[in-house]
Formats: structure tokens, C-alpha cells, sequence
């Protein structure tokens, strides 16, 4: 089945992770053998091969840059243009993966509309260009108001303000503190522009502050929930229902610890957890049971960002095992037209209303 992720960090897999995403995933861990700079290194699980096998013919695509003040102990750049010069990097690699016809780059729903027919059209998906969406995870990168526009220039179409600690325009995960005027701005010129918002990893005060002062599209690329797994990273039920009342989408994401209470980094492991694709539609079951329909769950998987098969569900060797979920949604109820709905049809309906 057609498959949308809705948050995937290939350039930093590219460059930091020194991943050539163009090459077979056995070749790609293969060449990590023996490497111990990263805690995934040979788990990797997400190459653009694999995408095309599991006919995910659409992803959010990321550029992440953080700035840390003297203070912050979280690894990132020491000035917000050290940053930005980061992003742009990232932004080069997409270009040339465009050059080569390896991605394609959607910014309206006109070229959504032909990528979409494009990909669908016949059966062999093995040398096709896969559809990209950009998006910035964390707001620091943005040295002023000036380079949103810039941003937005380049093809830029979603947005999450905060990622991991206090950011400059919003606190993220693990951090708490009302938005500033700074990040009030930032999300007024997002309107301006039409750039969707990304609730994912906003810590609670900066959640409910960008619910009330943002007025366009509002979606959670990557978030589990709070019921099940207790860790501000999550959503609580309240912040579901009012992303429900926003019309947004949420997008289930792999990561073993979102999806395991109390697991430890480094030492737990998805076997011994009994961690599968099954313990993520747990989360998407929740969402829909506080919806009471299943309008407003997806895929976001958030595979290979900074984790690999160690920390992923069990039963997923690699981004194209994402075809096992329409039986398992099957399994549990789900009606045909729902599973298009997980699998990519709830996606394309929010792209088409905001895009209108």
C-alpha cells in the first residue's frame, strides 16, 4: 500500500551519520562495522532503496540544527549562523539528491498532485524519485524572522519551534517555559506564510501558548502518548483531544523508549521488551479511541534519528517492514478504508486542506 512518513532525518543521516542513503541498507551497515561514534552505528534502518520497497513514496523530510547557550549541556552549535550554516548544508544534500533523481521536492499542492500520480503509476517503484516535504525540527537555526522567509523561499513547509532543552524560540522536551515574544513572532510570520506547524516536542507551557496564538495547520509529525508511556516528550490526553479539535494528524513514531515505560538506554533491548509494531498501534488505538474515529493517526516513524534497529520495534529490520502494519491493523478491526487512512490517506487530506 502507498505509504507517507511523516518524519524521517535523511540529511542528518547523510552528514552526520556519513550515510550514503543512496546505496543498498546492507551495504550502508556493512560499512559501519566496527564504528562506536554513534550508538546505532551497523543498526541503521532507512536507505532510499528500502523506502521505494516499502512504497513510501512520500516523507517529511527534515533539517535539524540546534544552538546551545553556555549553559546547556545538549550537544549543538554556539551561535544560531553556526547553525543556520548547518541547515543550509543539509538543504545542499536534498538538492543533489533532486539533482540525481533521487527525491523530488513537493511545496504545493499542485506538485503533490503530480508526485502523486507519478508514483502510483505502475508497479515498479525501484527507480522512481520519492517525494520529499521539508521540514525544520527545532526553530534555533532561524538567526532572524528574515530567514523563515528565506527558509519558506527554498521550499521550506513545516515547522516544530522547539526540539530537545530551551530553545531560542520555544522550550522543547525535557525543558518548561511559556513561549516567548520571540517565538509569539515566529509563529505569527508562520502564519503569514503558510508554513504547518509541528506540535512535536513542544513542552507543555509551549504547547498550549502555540495552540492559542497560532491559527493555521497544526500537525504532530512524531508523537506517542502519555497514558501509556508517562514522559513529557509525550501527549497527554488533553493535548490529543485539542490537536483532535485543531483537525491535526499525529504520526506514530519507532523510538523503543516512547514505547516502553521505563526503559533504560544502552541496556533494554525490543526483544526482551516485547516491543513490536503491535505496541505502537497500541498508541494510535488510544488516539482514535479519544477520537472515536481514526482520522487522525499516521506514520511518523522518526527511524534512524539517532537510533537504529537496537531501539526499534522488534518485529522491523527496516523502513520497509512499515507494509506489515495494514495487516496488523487488520488483525485488530480496522476497515479498509481506515488502514488507507494510517497508512497515507489522512496525511494527503490535511496536505490538501492546508494547501487549498
Amino acid at each position: 500500500m502507498f505509504t507517507i512518513d511523516a518524519h524521517l532525518d535523511l540529511s542528518m543521516n547523510a552528514l552526520e551519520w556519513n550515510r550514503d542513503l543512496t546505496r543498498p541498507l546492507k551495504e550502508i551497515n556493512a560499512r559501519e562495522q566496527g564504528l562506536t561514534d554513534k550508538p546505532d552505528r551497523g543498526n541503521g534502518t532507512v536507505s532510499l532503496p528500502e523506502l521505494r520497497k516499502g512504497n513510501v513514496g512520500l516523507v517529511v523530510a527534515t533539517q535539524i540544527a540546534r544552538y546551545v547557550a553556555p549553559d546547556n549541556p545538549l550537544p549543538g552549535w554556539h551561535s544560531p549562523q553556526q547553525a543556520w550554516a548547518h541547515t543550509q548544508g543539509q538543504l545542499a544534500w536534498y538538492q543533489a539528491m533532486e539533482e540525481q533523481g533521487e527525491l523530488k521536492q513537493i511545496r504545493n499542492l499542485q506538485e503533490l498532485e503530480a508526485h502523486l500520480a507519478y508514483w502510483n503509476q505502475g508497479e515498479d517503484k525501484s527507480q522512481k524519485a520519492i517525494g520529499f516535504i521539508l521540514s525544520l525540527e527545532g526553530a534555533d537555526s532561524l538567526v532572524n524572522l528574515d530567514y523563515l522567509e528565506k527558509a519558506y523561499g527554498y521550499g521550506l513547509r513545516a515547522l516544530g519551534p522547539g526540539h530537545y532543552g530551551p530553545g531560542r524560540y520555544a522550550f522543547g522536551t525535557d525543558a518548561s517555559s511559556p513561549l516567548s515574544q520571540q517565538g509569539k513572532d515566529l509563529l505569527r510570520k508562520m502564519d503569514e506564510l503558510g508554513i504547518i506547524l509541528d506540535a512535536t516536542h513542544l513542552c507543555d507551557l509551549a504547547f498550549w501558548d502555540a495552540l492559542d496564538h497560532f491559527q493555521g495547520a497544526v500537525w504532530a509529525s512524531h508523537n506517542n502518548c502519555r497514558a501509556l508511556v508517562d514522559h513529557n516528550r509525550q501527549f497527554s490526553d488533553d493535548m490529543i483531544k485539542a490537536l483532535i479539535a485543531r483537525g491535526a494528524v499525529i504520526g506514530g513514531v519507532f523510538d523503543a523508549w516512547m514505547l516502553s515505560p521505563g526503559w533504560i538506554r544502552g541496556k533494554s533491548t525490543p526483544k526482551e521488551r516485547n516491543v513490536t509494531l503491535a505496541t505502537l498501534l497500541d498508541h494510535m488505538d488510544h488516539i482514535c479511541q479519544l477520537a472515536g474515529n481514526a482520522d487522525h493517526i499516521g506514520i511518523g516513524s522518526d527511524l534512524d534519528g539517532a537510533f537504529g534497529k537496537e531501539q526499534c520495534p522488534a518485529d522491523l529490520d527496516s523502513i520497509a517492514d512499515l507494509q506489515k502494519i495494514p495487516t496488523l491493523l487488520q488483525q485488530r478491526g480496522y476497515s479498509p478504508q481506515d488502514i488507507e487512512k494510517v497508512m497515507h490517506g489522512n496525511w494527503l487530506r490535511f496536505l490538501k486542506k492546508a494547501w487549498s
